[in-house]
């Protein structure tokens, strides 16, 4: 009986978690849809003459992001054969993309976003010696110009 209960709470959190992970999915991108008219780019120099700039702010989004109990089991399992960690990617572009909106939002008004920068950093929790995962931080961070009509 302890068992059943065990495998059906299991059950319940891969279901909820592959709910939530495909919701923010749908959120994230209706809203890259939405923001795609500002492109934000890697460059470090721009061939915007100087005279259309019109201001230049520094902007950034973070985000963190934390995998469910769920994946995080499958994760530990695939450490012990070897192969792609998938729980771990999606983790990972989530919070990428997710932090990259966040930076857009706050850079609503600019024309484009240079310099763009993406600082990733586990936060974890150390358990017997082993440092495990338990989020993941982003931030992105940019030049926003807005330029001269």
């Amino acid at each position: 009986m302890d068992l059943i209960i065990f495998l059906m709470l299991l059950a319940l959190g891969f279901f909820a978690g592959s709910y939530a992970e495909k919701r923010h999915y749908r959120s994230i991108e209706r809203r890259e849809k939405a923001l795609l008219r500002l492109p934000a780019v890697t460059l470090k120099k721009v061939d915007i003459p100087q005279g259309k700039v019109r201001s230049a702010r520094m902007v950034h989004g973070s985000a963190v992001i934390s995998v469910d109990y769920f994946k995080r089991m499958l994760a530990a399992l695939r450490n012990i054969f070897g192969g792609k960690v998938k729980s771990y990617e999606t983790l990972l572009d989530r919070a990428r993309r997710e932090s990259l909106l966040r930076m857009k939002e706050s850079a609503a008004d600019a024309d484009i976003i240079v310099n763009v920068r993406i600082e990733t950093a586990t936060i974890g929790r150390s358990s017997r010696g082993k440092q495990r995962i338990s989020c993941l931080e982003t931030v992105a961070y940019g030049t926003a110009l807005t330029l001269e009509k």
